[in-house]
């Protein structure tokens, strides 16, 4: 099994989980400083940056063959590319995830979360 840390799509309740659902929840989760998301509306893409941003998501437990079908869906190596990455909610751990290698033009920089929260009183 190998853990894999999401932030989009595959979340709970979004348009991919039921790619997950036959693999083990293990919690909420956050990555240590150092990374952003960006959204272009129907999916975001996290970036390794020099900022002190943590991306929150989702931590699971996934089999081979599920992270095998997840790469091809990512679109690994062209689109996004499977990583390392440390979360400061698992410290000491390196887990599994997708960081975007397209160019993010015209996306709009949602900071740590997707969906972005928007407040009700924006101007």
């Amino acid at each position: 099994m190998t853990k894999l840390f999401v932030y989009g799509t595959l979340k709970q309740g979004y348009s991919r989980a039921a790619w997950l659902e036959e693999q083990t929840f293990v919690g909420d989760a956050a990555t240590v400083p150092g990374y952003k998301l960006y959204d272009n509306g129907s999916y975001p893409a996290m970036i390794g940056t020099q900022c002190h941003s943590v991306v929150t998501g989702e931590l699971w437990k996934v089999d081979s063959r599920c992270l095998a079908e997840l790469d091809k869906i990512e679109g690994v190596p062209a689109l996004y590319q499977r990583v390392a990455v440390k979360l400061s909610s698992h410290p000491g751990e390196s887990v599994q995830t997708y960081l975007y290698c397209q160019s993010l033009e015209g996306w709009r920089d949602i900071g740590c979360r997707w969906p972005a929260e928007t407040s009700g009183d924006a101007v």
